[in-house]
């Protein structure tokens, strides 16, 4: 058994003063310290006090309403941050551990909504004894230090230390409102020129994009305002705000129920895609929680394209539309 030296009680400072501490050498402010760790500006003071008391040093050197790390108090914030980060993620993995038929997944917010929520009875049929935790993330992340074994992915085969596993592609649509477009009446692509554009947060090249794409020389970068999130950017389009290039397969209710329309039959797909992926050199047993699900949603995935390739063949439409 490991023996471990624990040093005396005088060496250990209150885990309550160091995460004070560490806020305000972030911040390089005592009141939005507090507001990060949820005290008020003069009990974060307190505890730094009682800090550089029990150390006997000073640690900031005060300047009006901000303070900075001086020289000791950078030695220290280099060592106990990381150490406090260490025992956060620590205290995380025994608090979500989880057993063997239990993952945690990470998917982008619109693809969650719109594509695996509505599929997982079907892997719940398939697999009754297994259990997915899905939170929402939008940019990648380190997989382990966060303790999730997969997440959704779009761009390209692209994320650091991860193995990826192809899903499918996409084609976007420019969509607006039909109240919209009965006031900004169009005919061809390079009538968008100089319209309300709405973008997502991510994409702020996709209008430029699909103006190239469809033969509109552009004299200047398209702008306009940007939303995080497909569906939200949907709303806005449905609510008349402007035209929207969004991927078909979000909004395939809005398209349904005349909530949005789409003024040409021009979709646009890129070499970017959809990928699941987890820890690099993480060997798959098929039997194993990680292994079942990606088989399922691969399988899923797969199945979703040929229809979508039948389903646009048959109304005339591009295959992918």
């Amino acid at each position: 058994m490991m023996k471990w030296n624990i040093e005396s009680r005088r060496h250990l400072p209150p885990i309550a003063a160091l995460r004070s501490f560490v806020a305000a050498a972030r911040l390089s402010s005592f009141s939005e310290a507090g507001e990060a760790v949820g005290l008020t500006q003069s009990a974060v003071s307190r505890q730094v006090a009682q800090l550089e008391d029990l150390l006997g040093v000073q640690l900031f050197t005060r300047n009006g309403r901000r303070v900075e790390l001086n020289v000791d108090g950078q030695v220290y914030a280099d060592e106990v941050a990381p150490a406090l980060e260490r025992i956060a993620r620590a205290s995380a993995r025994l608090e979500q551990r989880r057993s063997g038929d239990e993952l945690s997944i990470a998917c982008l917010p619109s693809f969650g909504m719109r594509w695996l929520a509505p599929r997982l009875p079907r892997l719940s049929a398939r697999h009754p004894d297994l259990v997915v935790n899905i939170a929402a993330r939008s940019f990648p992340f380190d997989l382990e230090a966060e303790n999730f074994d997969a997440a959704v992915h779009f761009g390209r085969a692209d994320w650091a230390g991860a193995q990826h596993d192809f899903l499918f592609g996409e084609a976007a649509i420019p969509v607006c409102s039909p109240a919209w477009l009965a006031a900004n009446p169009v005919h061809e692509p390079a009538d968008l020129v100089g319209k309300s554009l709405l973008f997502q947060s991510s994409r702020r090249k996709a209008w430029d994009r699909w103006f190239a794409a469809n033969g509109v020389m552009l004299e200047r970068e398209c702008s306009g305002p940007s939303i995080e999130h497909f569906l939200m950017l949907a709303q806005a389009a449905a609510a008349g705000a402007g035209l929207a290039l969004i991927p078909s397969f979000l909004i395939e209710p809005e398209l349904e129920a005349g909530m949005l329309v789409s003024p040409f039959d021009r979709p646009f797909s890129t070499d970017e895609g959809y990928y699941l992926v987890y820890s690099e050199g993480k060997e798959l047993d098929s039997a194993s929680a990680l292994g079942r699900f990606r088989d399922w949603i691969v399988a899923e995935a797969g199945a979703a394209m040929e229809w979508a390739e039948r389903h646009c063949q048959k109304d005339g439409r591009p295959a992918g539309c």
